[in-house]
């Protein structure tokens, strides 16, 4: 039945539906079933393909692969239908999967039909669809927004990589940087993180070997066929690697690694969120206002860091799925039970949020701009985070006493560049030490900040 989205049990297919959309195709129970078709109907054309079990002809070959490349909504329909009530003499199965089996029956001749599902468990067609499903959603999904991020934050470090402000460690003020380089490390750590998202899915591996990973219904019917040799070609016609050796389950080790991949990439955005929003909360960063767009139920000056808030709060989501999905599909009681089969079917909702997440951040990031006149006043009202360097030239001048010397002078003071330069007026060091130390602003104490964000080359 359909329902108007503000009645969604869920907030991914009620509130935030027009972000997940993309995910549907890949998440949901129609697409679930339309995998599983195409499993069906690929291992029965494989059957075929090795001229000992039945022949097909060109027309059913034809039929088998358009049963699952033009499933549609009516299908699923149909599927959910003989599952549940039963369907064309057909009792209801109560089982998904072998709802899906009389379904493929539909596609071939008669003498055909027992070989549909031919020697196989549930979990034989579910781990293969589940894969057929995960891949392209985080490689066609997934992959791309965050791909986005972290050219937009390496555009941002390139944009600003001389924009001087004031760094905070331990929250205090601390040796200045850039933002273009701040920016530039959490597209560098990103980049990473993608990669190993990347690895990971092109990793994922499928299992068919029956009931208890042994192909004794396979071997017992044909027993001169090399299935494993069957399973390792056929696992590959899919695009996925093989998994050789299983219980009934794929143990899911796969799974596992990516969904840890992702969560190394959500807690970089994490961090980057948190940061921002600090940013924001500091004034460093500007946010564009929305026309229309209400900052406070209260406050009518506010603009507040929204974006960076909900990112924060879907990826931290994400994050708690993932590790839930991570320790549950790695564990089954001896060959196998079925409390992982529930478990599975939530991986869409953690990719979702997952995806709300990226849009957040993105949208985020695309109304921020650098405050460097705040930057600035920032930077000259914290002159004391010159005193790292005072004490290292004044070190390379051979002077031991050189971290006292500053420590007494800054060291929970407030400061000013005048009580530097007596400081300076009065050291023992050559005249053009002294001018070296006179030269030193907090604007200008930034290291090689710019020059780092080349390295994001």
């Amino acid at each position: 039945m359909e329902r108007p989205a503000v009645e969604a049990v869920s907030p991914l297919d009620g509130r935030y539906a027009r972000y997940t959309e993309p995910l549907v195709e890949y998440a949901s129970e129609a697409a679930l079933m339309r995998a599983r078709v195409r499993v069906e109907a690929e291992y029965l054309l494989a059957l075929a393909d090795l001229g000992d079990t039945l022949d097909l002809d060109g027309e059913t070959r034809e039929r088998l692969r358009d049963h699952y490349e033009s499933f549609d909504a009516d299908d699923a329909a149909v599927v959910k239908q003989i599952e549940t009530e039963g369907w064309r003499g057909h009792a209801a199965t109560s089982h998904d999967v072998k709802a899906v089996e009389y379904f493929v029956r539909e596609a071939v001749p008669e003498d055909a039909q027992p070989l549909v599902h031919f020697g196989l468990t549930s979990e034989d067609v579910n781990n293969l669809a589940q894969r057929l499903l995960v891949k392209p959603a985080v490689e066609a999904v997934l992959v791309p927004r965050l791909r986005d991020l972290r050219d937009t934050l390496a555009g941002m470090a390139r944009d600003h990589r001389d924009v001087a402000m004031l760094a905070r460690t331990h929250g205090q003020p601390a040796t200045p940087t850039t933002f273009g380089k701040e920016m530039a490390v959490y597209a560098a750590r990103l980049g990473r993180a993608v990669g190993a998202v990347e690895r990971a899915a092109d990793d994922l591996a499928g299992k068919l070997a029956g009931a208890s990973g042994t192909y004794a219904a396979h071997h017992a019917a044909y027993p001169d066929v090399d299935w494993p040799a069957f399973s390792r070609e056929f696992v590959a016609s899919l695009g996925l690697d093989h998994q050789p050796l299983s219980t009934q389950v794929n143990p899911c080790d796969d799974l596992q690694s990516l969904f840890d991949a992702l969560r190394d990439a959500n807690n970089v955005l994490l961090d980057l969120d948190r940061d921002v929003w600090l940013y924001v909360s500091q004034r460093y960063l500007g946010q564009e206002a929305v026309e229309g767009e209400t900052g406070s139920s209260t406050m009518p000056h506010k603009v507040n860091p929204i974006d960076f808030e909900n990112s924060e709060g879907n990826l931290s989501k994400a994050n708690s799925d993932l590790v839930l999905l991570g320790d549950y599909v790695t564990t089954s009681r001896l060959q196998r039970d079925l409390s992982d089969s529930t478990v599975k079917r939530n991986i869409g909702a953690a990719l979702a949020h997952c995806l709300i997440g990226y849009e957040k951040t993105a949208t985020g990031l695309g109304k921020v701009t650098p405050n460097e006149q705040v930057m600035r006043e920032e930077l000259e009202s914290n002159p004391e985070v010159i005193g790292e360097a005072v004490q290292t030239i004044l070190r390379r001048e051979g002077h031991g006493d050189a971290y006292e010397r500053v420590k007494e002078l800054t060291r929970g003071e407030r400061v000013t560049l005048d009580d530097f330069r007596e400081l300076f007026d009065e050291l023992d060091v050559n005249e053009s030490v002294r001018e070296e130390l006179h030269a030193l602003t907090p604007g200008g104490y930034t290291g090689l900040a710019s020059e780092l964000v080349d390295e994001l080359e």
